[in-house]
């Protein structure tokens, strides 16, 4: 029970990688705090399914991009759950659009979501974890950060910006015994894959070394992994894990 007794906030945690990474800490011990934007009926049966493990867990919502909504969640969880130990920053919206047709508007809305967002919820949750000297951060970017994404323009510089955040915070974080890591995933078979067609989805299947999707289960292994004492040398890191697809130009 490598989290046991511990408080982790999980955001976009009711799907994907965001659940499977909930359900993976619960497993290990931890009260778990179920962010969601909008579907709460599927936050709330992630948090029975933690319930059912024996663990406390509670449904917050919240847009992170907005500022004061993600200081009321945070300290709805505090309230409910107690100091969170854990983050995992993992909340975000791809937004597909072609270079052409990129405006402004569509720009910001994805910055906000993808890097504001991310930055919100990390700021409300240092204080807690500064003041007991503790705390374990994962953000999750994605190999759009490192590679040509023409038609996720914002959405390749945000989850670029979520490293180059991971990896400017770990410094004045460490000396509280805070670490900051980020994982950046491959095609992951989520909700997200779904808005790509049928031919990209086979194209970025094929293409893929390994000649499959990731599960979101796979890439909440590697979160608890960089949460845990397992990775106690670890921090201002990403890990890549997108079945060598990363090697794809």
């Amino acid at each position: 029970m490598k989290f046991k007794g511990k408080v982790a906030l999980v955001t976009g945690g009711s799907r994907g990688i965001g659940q499977a990474t909930a359900l993976k800490l619960a497993g290990e011990g931890a009260n778990v705090a179920v962010h969601y934007s909008q579907a709460i009926d599927k936050a709330e049966t992630v948090c029975e399914q933690i319930r059912n493990m024996g663990q406390k867990a509670v449904p917050v919502q919240a847009d992170i991009a907005d500022r004061d909504a993600v200081n009321r969640m945070v300290g709805e969880v505090t309230k409910e759950l107690g100091t969170i130990d854990l983050l995992v920053n993992n909340a975000g919206d791809v937004g597909n659009m072609p270079f052409e047709e990129l405006a402004p508007e569509h720009w910001d809305r994805i910055i906000a979501v993808n890097l504001t967002g991310p930055f919100n919820v990390l700021w409300a949750v240092k204080l807690g974890m500064i003041e007991q000297q503790f705390g374990r951060i994962v953000n999750v970017s994605s190999i759009a950060a490192l590679a040509v994404r023409p038609n996720q323009l914002p959405y390749a510089a945000a989850k670029a910006g979520v490293i180059s955040l991971t990896k400017s915070c770990c410094g004045p974080l460490a000396q509280h015994n805070i670490r900051i890591n980020s994982v950046a995933p491959g095609a992951i078979a989520t909700d997200m894959l779904g808005e790509v067609s049928t031919e990209m989805a086979e194209q970025l299947r094929a293409t893929t070394p390994l000649g499959r999707f990731g599960e979101p289960e796979e890439m909440a292994n590697v979160i608890a992994f960089l949460l845990s004492e397992d990775s106690s040398y670890m921090t201002g890191s990403t890990v890549i894990a997108s079945g060598g697809r990363i090697l794809i130009p």
